[in-house]
């Protein structure tokens, strides 16, 4: 698996050339517009609703002693929590509604990847919508409930610092996983694609963890990270088919 993760982190190093050299970034506006938007107004909520949330909870504390600390402590929290399923929200939107203007730019690298011309399923614009969001939202309610447990055990001394690790990577996983779907649309069905991904979580995790990390760019993450992370995921996943189909 670390191999994988090496694989799909590295992925990234050739990706803006190859945008480039394939002229694809006016594929990109209507996606990064997408993820411009939607980031935007994920902060507006962070900010807006830490301090009601956290003053919420502080109310459960019956006591004078300590009751601003414990507001500013559950405040804090609250702002984290907001934020962490801001993020787990942000991807699977945004993810599922650049599925239809992704599926073309997946399209052309793999044809100036591959030597031969591959037969591959013809999926409209309003099936690969709806592919991005079934697909999205199954990941989606997966990842939330794991995000409550693995918080919880954020709350333990000392174990406690793995629990966001534990979040980092499973964040990852299902970016990565919702880059890699953009190229399995066309060559494989719902179920198989799943069990795909399940067969490559290395790849997954290392595009997601890029994925993620570019997040934490202002401005210039939420702009570059589509662009970059589909395309990397792209490559890798295309050799990974090839792969898959020179076993069989």
């Amino acid at each position: 698996m670390i191999k994988n993760i090496i694989k799909g982190v590295k992925a990234y190093f050739g990706a803006f050339q190859l945008i480039s050299k394939l002229k694809l970034w006016k594929y990109f506006i209507i996606p990064i517009t997408i993820s411009v938007l939607i980031s935007t107004l994920i902060i507006i909520l962070a900010y807006s609703l830490s301090d009601n949330v956290g003053h919420y909870v502080s109310s459960f504390w019956k006591w004078e002693f300590g009751r601003s600390v414990f507001e500013m402590i559950s405040t804090f929290f609250s702002g984290v929590l907001i934020v962490v399923i801001g993020l787990v929200l942000y991807k699977h939107i945004v993810m599922a509604l650049s599925a239809p203007f992704m599926s073309p730019v997946s399209e052309k690298i793999e044809a100036h990847l591959s030597e031969e011309k591959h037969e591959h399923r013809i999926t409209s614009f309003q099936e690969q919508l709806i592919r991005g969001i079934r697909i999205n939202v199954r990941n989606l309610l997966r990842e939330l409930f794991l995000t409550i447990p693995i918080l919880l055990i954020g709350i333990i001394p000392v174990i406690g610092i793995l629990s966001t690790v534990l979040l980092f990577l499973m964040q990852a996983y299902y970016a990565g996983f919702g880059n890699m779907d953009y190229t399995l649309e066309r060559h494989f069905k719902y179920k198989e694609s799943i069990q795909f991904v399940k067969n490559n979580k290395g790849l997954a995790i290392g595009n997601g963890i890029v994925f993620m990390l570019f997040l934490l760019i202002p401005i210039i993450g939420v702009i570059l990270v589509l662009p970059l992370s589909v395309t990397a995921a792209t490559t890798e996943t295309i050799k990974n088919i090839k792969r898959k189909e020179l076993l069989e």
